[in-house]
């Protein structure tokens, strides 16, 4: 696990590749049923995430209203798929924020349906999913989408090497990019364990949106989109205070 010095050590935004003020699309509105249940489901569990446990928030002021934007953040446990929808409800707006989920998931009908109506979409990793990714970009172009560009949640509380598929969806869809770090869910709820521990230390931490126009301009190639989850993913390690262990374990 992360040693406790480095779990609470004081953050900064990153320095570098920052861009300024961001344009992003109105989503969707939504029905009144489906707002009523929206809302009342979310306060439901804002109840266990921030009344049952410390939760902490910095960095909101980055998060723009809208869509077109991307939560791009490290993953330690299934509760990150809760928590950064309910922060960006709380701290901006009500709001879906969408992301892909394993297809197993969606074959239980009650579950299909709740997750559906946060936001949830199948995909599945058996192999490439076209239809799945053709659907993040549209998404990344008008909507909210969360995605953990490790792939898979952490089993030591340490951040590991981003995906370049992620690289690539960002290239084709040029969203605003918000760096994510979370804090303290694998205390809450780690990978394979079952029950939650209540009254966790929870954090999370949003960047100013990234530049990448830099590499916009380059050719779609693998060393561009390796180049641009390298970013990322540094982005997001800086936040969470460990941005040089990071570069020494994945330098560019």
């Amino acid at each position: 696990m992360m040693p406790a010095k480095d779990r609470g050590q004081a953050w900064q935004a990153p320095g570098d590749g920052r861009r300024g003020p961001v344009a992003t699309t109105a989503q969707a509105p939504m029905g009144l049923g489906r707002r009523a249940w929206f809302r009342f489901s979310w306060l439901v569990l804002g109840g266990f995430l921030a009344g049952l446990n410390r939760l902490k928030v910095m960095g909101a002021e980055h998060v723009p209203r809208g869509g077109g934007v991307l939560f791009a953040a490290n993953h330690l446990s299934i509760f990150d798929t809760l928590l950064i929808p309910w922060v960006n409800i709380a701290k901006v707006g009500m709001e879906v924020v969408w992301a892909p989920a394993k297809a197993e998931l969606f074959e239980i009908p009650l579950l299909n349906r709740i997750i559906s109506s946060w936001g949830a979409f199948p995909v599945y990793r058996s192999g490439r999913d076209i239809r799945a990714m053709r659907r993040l970009i549209d998404l990344m172009h008008r909507e909210k989408v969360m995605l953990f560009p490790e792939g898979t949640r952490s089993l030591d509380g340490w951040m590991g090497r981003g995906n370049r598929a992620v690289g690539k969806l960002i290239y084709r869809a040029r969203p605003v990019v918000i760096p994510t770090a979370i804090l303290g869910t694998d205390q809450l709820l780690a990978k394979g364990r079952i029950v939650p521990r209540l009254f966790s230390n929870l954090e999370v931490r949003f960047g100013p949106a990234l530049d990448l126009d830099r590499f916009y301009r380059a050719d779609d190639t693998k060393a561009t989109a390796e180049a641009i989850v390298h970013t990322v993913m540094r982005s997001i390690a800086r936040l969470r205070g460990e941005e040089d262990r990071w570069l020494a374990k994945f330098p560019a």
